[in-house]
């Protein structure tokens, strides 16, 4: 009899726990890793084609832990032997949440170079990087301190395959339902060696170099993304010229931006 209880207890625990998860997942063409249309990868091999070429982004919430998971056209690996559990090297994920609830912004985390439009503002933003967690958020710290208290950035951040992943809290998200929020990725790379400026994020120039993406321009009035999500997340290929319209911008003759790229959310 004491065994039956226990079991049953078992299995009640397991199905709340089962029911107690939620995913929300969105999906963006492949081969659209070319920001506003015309970016060129760096020369140097460590950037394989696919590498920033964003195909997925899964969240998903367990009790009070939310786990982002971003995926990519290309095999993940660490040129640069990065700190242990990292196991990648040049990737950089930027994922803005729109909760709805508390401080929002219109402009990206400095170095990406982007805004976002009118009610399409996010609340949060987790960093995706194989920087420790420590110098990510010194970073922030000292070059978005307006946003730091938006920025969570995980213990631990791992990929696997294709996939970047990193856990937070979600009373640090906010309340409400993941489902129902919007989202926005940035895919950049990792830059050991930033702008002043710039967390952590690789420049894009008029001509690419060993390691800095071309078809921009040598101002900061391009942005600094090399894919997003785009439409409804779904993956239609109309998405990639959502993207390129969303990512256009325009420069003045001095360099300073005149439009600047503007993204929008996604939802479910």
């Amino acid at each position: 009899m004491a065994r039956a209880r226990i079991a049953t207890a078992a299995l009640l625990a397991l199905a709340a726990s089962v029911a107690g998860a939620q995913e929300v997942v969105f999906k963006d063409p492949v081969g659209d890793d070319n920001g506003p249309g015309k970016y060129i990868y760096p020369t140097d091999p460590v950037y394989k084609p696919g590498s920033f070429d964003l195909t997925e982004l899964k969240v998903t919430q367990n009790g009070d832990k939310v786990t982002f998971a971003v995926s990519v056209n290309s095999d993940l690996e660490d040129p640069w032997s990065m700190p242990a559990p990292a196991n990648f090297s040049i990737q950089m994920a930027f994922i803005h949440v729109q909760t709805g609830k508390g401080p929002s912004f219109a402009k990206g985390i400095p170095g990406t170079n982007v805004a976002f439009a009118p009610g399409d503002a996010w609340n949060k933003v987790v960093i995706l990087s194989p920087q420790p967690a420590g110098r990510v958020k010194a970073e922030v710290k000292q070059k978005a301190a307006d946003m730091k208290d938006a920025v969570l950035v995980p213990a631990e951040t791992t990929g696997k395959g294709r996939t970047i992943s990193g856990t937070v809290d979600k009373k640090d998200l906010g309340e409400g339902d993941i489902a129902k929020w919007g989202y926005q990725v940035i895919m950049q790379s990792n830059e050991g060696f930033p702008d002043k400026t710039d967390v952590l994020t690789r420049k894009v120039n008029e001509y690419e170099g060993q390691h800095r993406f071309g078809g921009g321009t040598d101002t900061d009035c391009d942005p600094h993304a090399i894919d997003v999500l785009a439409g409804k997340g779904v993956g239609d290929k109309s998405e990639v010229e959502e993207q390129h319209q969303m990512l256009s911008y325009e420069c003045n003759p001095d360099g300073a931006a005149k439009k600047m790229a503007t993204l929008k959310m996604v939802r479910k």
